[in-house]
């Protein structure tokens, strides 16, 4: 049985439309929530793949959020071990800096929270999981950190305000800063969060609960049709072979 190991950071950031075709094609799942489990290593020698998700956390946060160098070397071994990894948001963003960029907050304090165009490049709309995707699709987003794709990747899609939405590495390794993974009961869920509302309160009008219900109504369906082919392909990396040899620290030089 082909094993999947989800690092979580918060409780409301799950795995969403990706849930249910992991338990379709008979993976078995183990989540490490660094929420409630702050000091837990990931046992990345024990699984086929790492699923890493969002948080609100940032990953120069390794003081007040010690377990982020836990994660950090748990994707310097998965990449060793050559197994596929899909990084969403946070995820990302962990895996960018282990592959050689440097992750901060928006130069101009901006912020990405709703839904926006994703513009999809020449490269992406060739790539074996995106070859679905207009090159302009909408996607949720909930975000105001960013970094330069890494050198040793391939960029994929972009935003206005974030670039470095979508990047492969090699040829089993994802980063997303958008949230592809979300479905109806995730958006409302994040909607509510304590934490969510006062960042939007913040906002000045600028990010409203109303705008998002509604705009949610109108891109969701494409979405989660997006994400089902999009995760399903990505299960298919499982089936490929090994490269001839496991990576070096090389990776994550410019």
């Amino acid at each position: 049985m082909r094993k999947v190991l989800v690092l979580q950071h918060v409780a409301h950031e799950i795995l969403g439309t990706f849930n249910p075709l992991l338990k379709a094609r008979g993976f078995r799942v183990r989540y490490i929530n660094f929420e409630r489990q702050p000091d837990s290593i990931p046992p990345i020698e024990r699984y086929n793949g790492l699923v890493i998700l969002g948080g609100s956390m940032g990953v120069y946060q390794k003081d007040q959020f010690p377990h982020l160098r836990a994660e950090l070397a748990a994707i310097e071994l998965a990449l060793k071990r050559d197994i596929p990894i899909f990084g969403i948001c946070l995820g990302s963003q962990l895996l960018a800096q282990v592959l050689g960029s440097q992750v901060h907050r928006h130069k101009n304090l901006e912020k990405e929270i709703g839904w926006y165009d994703l513009d999809v490049f020449a490269e992406g709309l060739a790539d074996p999981l995106f070859s679905h995707f207009q090159p302009r699709e909408k996607i949720f987003q909930w975000h105001s950190d960013t970094f330069e794709v890494p050198k040793t990747a391939v960029h994929l899609a972009k935003t206005e305000l974030f670039p470095s939405q979508v990047f492969r590495y090699g040829n089993k390794v994802y980063g997303l800063q958008c949230h592809l993974e979300v479905d109806q009961a995730t958006v409302h869920r994040w909607l509510k969060v304590p934490g969510n509302l006062k960042e939007l309160e913040e906002s000045n009008g600028r990010f409203q609960v109303e705008t998002i219900a509604a705009d949610t109504h109108k891109w969701l369906a494409r979405s989660k049709s997006l994400s089902q082919v999009t995760f399903n392909r990505f299960l298919d990396l499982f089936g490929l072979p090994p490269r001839g040899e496991l990576l070096g620290s090389e990776h994550a030089k410019p």
